[in-house]
């Protein structure tokens, strides 16, 4: 099974599992701020769930990519959507801040 490094926890999943549903159905603070009450629950097109991750996941679908090519997203950055990915292998994931996670400053790591 593959795991997931997020805020501070490990967490095993299914092959090919939702990040974003392994994130909150663990107690992980996907979303910053007023994000956390207003965003599309998943369906790719707010963009506030992004997040940098580092291991094997599922290639970037269009919603991902579209999401990712708009203000104040840049599609040359290294986020992805987590209700867009689906984890593969092990991954470690880190949450940036802004209210679409865009920013350069991390809020968390695998760390915490």
């Amino acid at each position: 099974m593959p795991k997931v490094l997020a805020q501070g926890k490990t967490i095993e999943c299914d092959e090919r599992a939702n990040l974003r549903k392994v994130l909150l159905h663990n107690g992980i603070d996907l979303y910053n701020g007023s994000a956390l009450f207003i965003n599309c629950r998943g369906i790719g097109s707010c963009g506030t769930c992004a997040v940098k991750v580092e291991g094997e996941v599922s290639a970037a679908n269009w919603r991902d990519v579209a999401r990712r090519s708009l203000p104040p997203h840049s599609p040359t950055s290294n986020l992805r959507l987590a209700c867009q990915t689906q984890v593969l292998g092990n991954v470690k994931v880190t949450k940036f801040d802004g209210f679409w996670g865009q920013g350069s400053q991390i809020v968390w790591t695998t760390e915490g």
